[in-house]
């Protein structure tokens, strides 16, 4: 079974810098991870590879630091990494995002599964699974909690819903999105970790994989975000001494002072 997975670098910190003239996230100079939901797509395809065999490419498009990010997924048993990096990609929303990922995918060809993680943490939409299916033309299922079944042709699986789980089928290739729910992400190998340390990944850039430059990157997101900005917080605090009934004797004369109604 020929697995892909899809995974994005995020920042690790809050602690991170905007563009002032496109709004979008300065991620060459903001510690980055592997987003935390991608591990668990990485973990399934690892676990899918050693129920039915076959080969595992982990993509992602981003800047090249982000091989790194891709040499981590081989140290924890992915076959190969494949980055996606040209400045046309730069500023892409998610529908761009899924462009440029599908021009990837269709360069690498033959595929069985394509595994997501359910949402990326700095952006937090879940957008990009479905969008991908849909420009590939092929079904999807989101929130994927376990696969009961996979066969050559088939999959069936529990999505996740909050008021528990539907089961639905579907044909092969398709993509899922996966949650927290469906494993537990595994620690590298020794083994893995020396393959990953010399594991070159190619990147490929919108002309290497023949991506219609009015479809990725700013040009291709129909979202821009116009302003981003700080809001203020102003918060008093006083500190209410005495024993518990004199603190709340005082804060009840305080609400009744600011007008607040308190229930008796």
């Amino acid at each position: 079974m020929n697995i892909i997975v899809c995974i994005k670098q995020v920042p690790a910190t809050n602690d991170v810098k905007i563009n002032k003239d496109t709004n979008t996230l300065v991620r060459d100079e903001a510690q980055s991870v592997i987003n935390p939901f991608d591990t668990y797509a990485v973990e399934e395809g690892v676990r899918l590879k050693e129920a039915t065999g076959g080969k595992i490419t982990v993509i992602s498009m981003g800047i090249p630091k982000v091989a790194d990010i891709l040499k981590e997924c081989i140290a924890v048993g992915a076959d190969d990494g494949i980055l996606l990096s040209d400045r046309a990609f730069a500023g892409a929303d998610t529908l761009a995002t899924s462009a440029a990922l599908a021009a990837g995918i269709n360069k690498i060809g033959d595929y069985d599964i394509i595994i997501c993680g359910k949402q990326a943490i700095d952006g937090d939409t879940g957008q990009v699974g479905p969008e991908l299916a849909e420009r590939l033309g092929i079904p999807h299922i989101t929130c994927v909690r376990k696969i009961e079944e996979i066969k050559e042709d088939y999959i069936r699986a529990q999505r996740m819903t909050d008021f528990g789980y539907e089961v639905i089928e579907c044909s092969l290739p398709a993509v899922i999105t996966v949650v927290k729910e469906i494993n537990e992400p595994r620690l590298p190998s020794i083994k893995g970790m020396m393959k990953a340390k010399k594991a070159v990944i190619p990147v490929w850039t919108a002309d290497d994989v023949g991506a219609d430059k009015d479809k990725i990157g700013l040009r291709g997101s129909p979202t821009k975000v116009i302003k981003t900005f700080t809001p203020e917080i102003n918060i008093n605090t006083e500190i209410i001494d005495g024993t518990p009934e004199e603190q709340a004797h005082k804060l009840v004369e305080k609400l009744l002072q600011l007008q607040i109604k308190v229930p008796v």
